[in-house]
C-alpha cells in the first residue's frame, strides 16, 4: 500500500516550492526548463509557463504533469493544452542548431529563455514575473527578477514540469514538421535528432546537414571525414 501511494504521488510534480514562495507573497512565478540540449541536430527549445498558484484545484486539473521525459508522447500533447488552458501565461523560445554552433549550448540556452520571456510577454502585455523557477542550472534574464535553482526541477516543481512539456511538445513537432521534411532520409521524426543508431548510420551514409549541431564531437567527425566517435542515445519518448 505504501508504494502504491508513492507512485500515485510521483505522477503530478509537486507545488511545495510555489506554495512557499506564494505564503511570502510570490504571486506570478514563471517555471523554466528547456527540450534538447543532448540531440545531435535541431534547436534547443525553452518553455516558460506561469500557473495560477491560487486556485485549489491545480494539482487536480494538472494531473500528470511531470517531468516530460517520464511521459508518453500522448499524455504530452493532451496535457499540453490543458497548461495552455489553464496558465496566467505561457512562452517558448528557440535557439537553433547554428546559434548553438556559434555560442555553444550554455549561450544558446539563454537565448532560448530571453525568448521564452518575451513570447510570453508579447501574448500577455501586462503580465510581469516576480520570480523564476528553473531546473538545476539559473538562466539569467536580461531583468532584474529573483531566481530559484531547483535539482531535478521538472519533477519537485509544477510550473518547471509544465514549461518541460512545452518545450518537448514544441521541439517534437519542430522535428517532425521541418526537420523530417526537409531531410526525410534521416528518421528525425523518429528520434528527434538523438544520437540513435539509426540517426548515426544516416549522418554516414548523407553526411552532415544544415540542422547539425557542428561544434558536437560526431558532427566534427563526420565533417573532418572520420568515423563518428560513440554517441548513442535513445530518444525520448522511445
Amino acid at each position: 500500500m505504501i508504494e502504491k501511494k508513492r507512485r500515485n504521488k510521483a505522477r503530478t510534480a509537486s507545488l511545495k516550492y510555489e506554495a512557499e514562495y506564494f505564503r511570502n507573497g510570490y504571486t506570478r512565478i514563471v517555471g523554466i526548463d528547456e527540450a534538447g540540449r543532448g540531440p545531435l541536430a535541431g534547436p534547443i527549445m525553452v518553455g516558460a509557463v506561469a500557473l495560477p498558484l491560487q486556485r485549489r484545484d491545480l494539482s487536480g486539473v494538472l494531473r500528470g504533469v511531470r517531468d516530460s521525459k517520464q511521459m508518453t508522447s500522448a499524455q504530452r500533447e493532451l496535457l499540453s493544452e490543458v497548461i495552455r488552458e489553464v496558465a496566467l501565461s505561457w512562452g517558448v523560445g528557440e535557439a537553433s542548431a547554428e546559434e548553438i554552433s556559434t555560442l555553444n549550448l550554455n549561450g544558446a540556452t539563454r537565448l532560448a529563455v530571453s525568448r521564452a520571456l518575451e513570447d510570453m510577454q508579447e501574448r500577455s502585455p501586462d503580465f510581469e514575473p516576480d520570480a523564476l523557477f528553473v531546473d538545476y542550472m539559473a538562466w539569467p534574464p536580461p531583468m532584474p527578477i529573483h531566481q530559484l535553482s531547483i535539482v531535478k526541477g521538472d519533477q519537485h516543481s509544477l510550473s518547471i514540469a509544465a514549461a518541460s512539456v512545452l518545450a518537448k511538445v514544441t521541439r517534437d513537432a519542430w522535428m517532425v514538421d521541418v526537420a523530417a521534411a526537409e531531410f526525410p532520409h534521416y528518421g528525425f521524426e523518429k528520434h528527434k535528432g538523438y544520437g540513435t543508431e539509426e540517426h548515426i548510420a544516416a549522418l554516414k551514409q548523407y553526411g552532415v546537414t544544415p540542422l547539425h549541431r557542428t561544434n558536437f564531437a560526431p558532427i566534427r567527425d563526420v565533417i573532418a571525414g572520420r568515423e563518428p566517435g560513440s554517441w548513442y542515445s535513445v530518444a525520448d519518448d522511445q
